[in-house]
């Protein structure tokens, strides 16, 4: 699947997500609570379904199991990103560093300020939507500005909208 399936395929699920919580009036939890429901019905079914058929399913998922490797490199891209929030935090709480205070302020009013005005479910979902559209364009059309590349090895390159290549 390229970019631009994988950039669709987020922009409807998060607008599926943002109709439960928005529109509903339900909570993530509420969400979550229901998806699994539906696995769990769909499973059911399809089993009951194979059986009856005599179908036998090649791959048992009760063995299905991800690799210590991936679970730990999950935990530690999650703390290093906590604990990189949480240094920044803590400089700028101390005032040795005052300008990044005055941005961290600034940050957190505008925040609360459009938190007054509109639901956290909307803005997750207006920067899912940018998000989005920043790697349609970026994926469409080069020249708009640079965009960052990731190649098959897992470099990262910049190309710049200047550039031949």
């Amino acid at each position: 699947m390229g970019e631009v399936g994988k950039a669709m395929g987020l922009l409807i699920s998060g607008t599926l997500v943002y109709y439960h919580c928005s529109y509903r009036n339900a909570t993530i939890l509420s969400l979550f609570a229901d998806v699994l429901i539906v696995l769990l019905c769909s499973l059911a079914i399809l089993g009951l379904l194979f059986r009856q058929l005599n179908v036998s399913v090649p791959v048992d998922p009760l063995e299905w199991q991800i690799s210590q490797d991936t679970a730990s490199n999950i935990v530690a891209r999650l703390a290093n990103t906590v604990g990189a929030a949480e240094a920044v935090l803590r400089v700028a709480a101390t005032g040795h560093d005052k300008r990044l205070f005055v941005k961290v302020v600034i940050c957190l009013y505008f925040l609360s300020a459009l938190g007054r005005l509109i639901s956290g479910v909307t803005v997750a979902y207006a920067g899912l939507c940018m998000f989005c559209l920043s790697i349609l364009l970026c994926q469409n059309s080069q020249p708009l500005g640079s965009c960052v590349l990731k190649l098959g090895n897992g470099e990262v390159l910049e190309q710049d909208a200047h550039s031949d290549t």
